[in-house]
């Protein structure tokens, strides 16, 4: 008997019919997802986004490869927002690639007449390699380097340096991280070979 309780995922074959920009192979959607902009949508091999997650994509939004969107995240691309290879979020992630003025100088939300706005727009890149933990909130213009990591419960409106470690809200370098995870990636391609 199949989980009532478990919605189950979307397949490769199945996700491009529904008229995403690209779908890679082995590729799993969680069904109860809500996504907006199928067409700005790109999603490369070995790539998982799990459920309750919400994607708003008005403007290019790109997965690499052998990435991972865990369950109840939530990404707005009215700038291009990038993910690379090997890089994902935890639970609960938060990006906006654009951000309401909340000085009182202009007026906030989607519905207020846009030349009342002032929001700050900026693209927003996670190289390869680079995590966001738990519950963490990304703001336009925080730019991940290939490596860098920031941990659970942090927000971050700057660009963070390769293979560092952040955390806080303001996020702040913490330490360094290991490049093994260059090393297994690329033993990954060769396993890859060694199988066909």
């Amino acid at each position: 008997m199949q989980d009532p309780f478990d919605p189950g995922y979307y397949c490769s074959e199945e996700l491009r019919d529904f008229g995403f920009a690209h779908v890679g192979e082995n590729v799993q959607v969680a069904k109860n997802c809500t996504i907006i902009g199928l067409e700005n949508i790109s999603i490369g091999d070995h790539f998982r986004i799990d459920g309750f997650t919400a994607l708003i994509a008005t403007a290019p939004m790109k997965f690499g490869s052998y990435g991972h969107i865990a369950g109840h995240c939530h990404f707005v691309a009215v700038e291009p927002l990038t993910l690379g290879d090997f890089s994902g979020t935890s639970q609960g992630v938060k990006i906006y690639t654009a951000s309401d003025d909340y000085s009182g100088h202009s007026l906030m939300g989607p519905m207020a007449p846009p030349d009342m706005r002032k929001p700050t727009r900026r693209s927003i890149t996670l190289k390869d390699f680079a995590v966001v933990g738990a519950n963490s909130v990304l703001l336009p213009g925080a730019d991940m380097a290939e490596g860098a990591i920031l941990g659970a419960q942090s927000m971050s409106a700057k660009p963070m340096e390769e293979w560092s470690s952040y955390f806080g809200a303001p996020a702040k370098r913490i330490g360094r991280r290991s490049r093994n995870c260059k090393i297994l990636a690329a033993s990954l391609g060769a396993r890859m070979i060694e199988a066909a």
